[in-house]
């Protein structure tokens, strides 16, 4: 079954939650909503449920126009942030309750609870309650009831946000390998480019109800189309300055200067917007580009193993995503490494014109 939504429009109270978005889901697709809190990503897919109506544009199944098609009569599941199961009834009869609303026979119940519960790792647990679980069961036994029923379009909203670091790991890994063995439409929600990018399959950037950017996810990391692009799949956000090509040097912030690369070499002279990854940038030189800055800390923020780096000079600040625990007073003189090879580049109207190339300038 395909989706597709055709310039879909939707307003609640004389204020636009989607505007003009249009997508197309292929069958057998692994498919990520991304964008901040409020983004409109839930909206988009009340649409797709049929759990809301478009005021504008059509929703289309395999070519038929279900636009005015209510949820109950569409082959739909939804999985929510919050572990949605029934308290009074066991993990089974959870899991079980939309093949007993469908009239299913009881052998094939059975059948269907069993595979999917062990799919799920949780039929050790189907005669417990759900208060009973952990939150990761429990929120295994709402995912195990939406997967029982074969949907042909299964949407998760923010399924994992609840769930500890680990777990959501576990739980992402898991989403993979389901999906690569059904022939369903997969729908996930998240605010997190990294959960985006370890899910893989497609991505569609959302802000403010408008459709940003969509394509194959590492196509839409690499190249991001526009500066709102780049930032909305950036965690931390991509770090931006202004400058200026002219002759064969670039300049940024009016400050810094640098001979053009080959990578910069065809873009003609004028004001850009440059960005660089905060993963790109290090801490000793790797490169032989590299453009060194002398910054002070402004806070070693230490998440596990890895730690973001708030640094700043005169003309901007910036944020280095590192690898390992790098402990720093505050004010504390460093120097940071910038491969001029891997910046983007956006015009003044913030459009890309040139992603990072492929070359890997090594130092010998």
């Amino acid at each position: 079954m395909s989706l597709v939504l055709e310039q879909v429009s939707r307003s609640v109270d004389n204020q636009a939650w989607i505007v003009d978005a249009s997508l197309r889901f292929e069958p057998g697709s692994f498919n990520v909503l991304l964008g901040r809190t409020l983004a409109g990503k839930t909206s988009l897919m009340r649409l797709m449920a049929g759990l809301d109506r478009p005021d504008r544009g059509r929703v289309l199944m395999d070519g038929q126009d279900v636009t005015g098609v209510p949820v109950r009569q569409r082959n739909v599941s939804m999985v929510y942030q919050q572990f949605i199961n029934y308290p009074t009834l066991s993990v089974y009869e959870n899991i079980a309750s939309p093949l007993r609303q469908a009239r299913m026979a009881e052998p094939e119940i059975r059948r269907r609870v069993q595979e999917t519960a062990e799919m799920l790792r949780i039929e050790a647990y189907l005669q417990r309650l759900p208060l009973e679980l952990s939150g990761g069961q429990q929120q295994r036994t709402a995912m195990a009831r939406a997967l029982v029923k074969d949907a042909s379009l299964i949407l998760f909203d923010e399924p994992l946000v609840n769930l500890d670091y680990k777990l959501r790991e576990g739980l992402r890994q898991e989403l993979r390998e389901l999906f690569a063995a059904r022939h369903c439409i997969a729908v996930y929600a998240t605010t997190e480019p990294n959960e985006a990018l370890a899910l893989g399959g497609t991505t569609t950037l959302v802000h403010e109800g408008r459709i940003v950017q969509s394509g194959p996810t590492a196509e839409v990391y690499q190249r991001p189309r526009s500066v709102l692009a780049a930032e909305l799949f950036s965690e931390p956000p991509i770090n931006l300055v202004t400058g200026r090509i002219s002759d064969n040097e670039v300049s940024l912030a009016q400050a810094v200067h640098f001979a053009r690369n080959v990578d910069l070499q065809p873009l003609a002279e004028g004001d850009y917007r440059f960005g660089v990854r905060p993963s790109h940038i290090s801490l000793v030189p790797a490169h032989d580009d590299d453009l060194e800055l002398a910054v002070l800390v402004e806070l070693a923020e230490i998440s596990g193993s890895e730690t973001f780096l708030h640094v700043r000079n005169d003309h901007w600040r910036m944020i280095l995503h590192l690898p390992g625990v790098h402990e720093y007073q505050v004010d504390t003189p460093i120097r940071v490494f910038i491969p001029t090879h891997k910046l983007f580049v956006f015009d003044s109207a913030g459009a890309l014109v040139q992603a990072p190339g492929q070359r890997q300038a090594r130092r010998g």
